[in-house]
């Protein structure tokens, strides 16, 4: 294809596209297939295939699929190529063991550190939340936003980057979760109890907020965590070792 000419009408590109619009426009096609469900999770992304479908080179294809990739919704595998996103429950869960831990720090950090003008913010996203009515690619994009304000409130810059590496594939596995509208709707408005803590509005503990948060969307998500091991027995025979 060539940037600034009219294209076919397979593609669907508009005419005039520079390289840098029409790698965004890529990423925004692919995601709304994606969110959509044409592309599942698990679901191999055919850097060629997509390229003859917009009719275009397979370069913006792969620079829009490792775009994809920050965001959370591919996932590279080694010498097989992009996947949608996908995580079984065990991973899930793993995930969210160590998310736990390090959210409950952000969490007491933040509360520390707090100011008006970021507690402003929370809140302002906190009743688009309350409002949203829209797709639920806004729906998990306020979610992570909101997280997201909290671990860069934290003030530890390499606690946000390992939230933010962490977590990112976690979001976009929920946002891929085809629940219903209340259902999504419902989860949202629970946000409001996080604001609480982190702004010192509710003397909840941190690590309970964040458990009774991630329950309303997971089940056991502290199975893989110290929290969620069952304690030894003081009956149970002790370990003995040698001499």
């Amino acid at each position: 294809m060539q940037i600034g000419k009219a294209v076919t009408p397979f593609g669907g590109i508009p005419a005039e596209t520079t390289p840098s619009t029409l790698k965004a426009y890529v990423v925004e096609k692919l995601r709304d297939d994606i969110l959509s469900g044409k592309y599942k999770p698990g679901d191999r992304l055919n850097e060629s295939q997509i390229a003859r479908e917009f009719d275009i080179s397979r370069i913006p294809v792969r620079e829009a699929l490792s775009q994809l990739q920050v965001q959370g919704l591919v996932m590279n595998h080694e010498r097989r190529g992009m996947f949608v996103t996908l995580l079984n429950s065990d991973d899930v869960q793993r995930i969210n063991s160590v998310r736990i831990v390090l959210e409950t720090e952000a969490l007491h950090l933040a509360r520390q550190r707090m100011t008006p003008a970021v507690a402003a913010t929370l809140t302002d996203i906190v009743y688009k939340m309350e409002t949203w009515d829209g797709s639920l690619l806004d729906a998990a994009a306020l979610d992570l936003e909101f997280h997201r304000v909290i671990w860069k409130a934290s003030g530890n810059p390499y606690l946000e980057r390992s939230l933010n590496a962490l977590a990112t594939s976690l979001f976009a596995h929920k946002a891929l979760e085809h629940v219903s509208f209340e259902m999504r709707r419902w989860r949202l408005n629970h946000h409001r109890a996080l604001l609480d803590v982190v702004t010192g509005a509710s003397s909840e503990d941190p690590q309970s907020a964040i458990l009774t948060h991630l329950r309303l969307a997971y089940t056991e998500p502290e199975r893989f965590s110290s929290l969620g091991v069952a304690p030894v027995s003081p009956s149970a025979e002790p370990i003995r070792l040698r001499p």
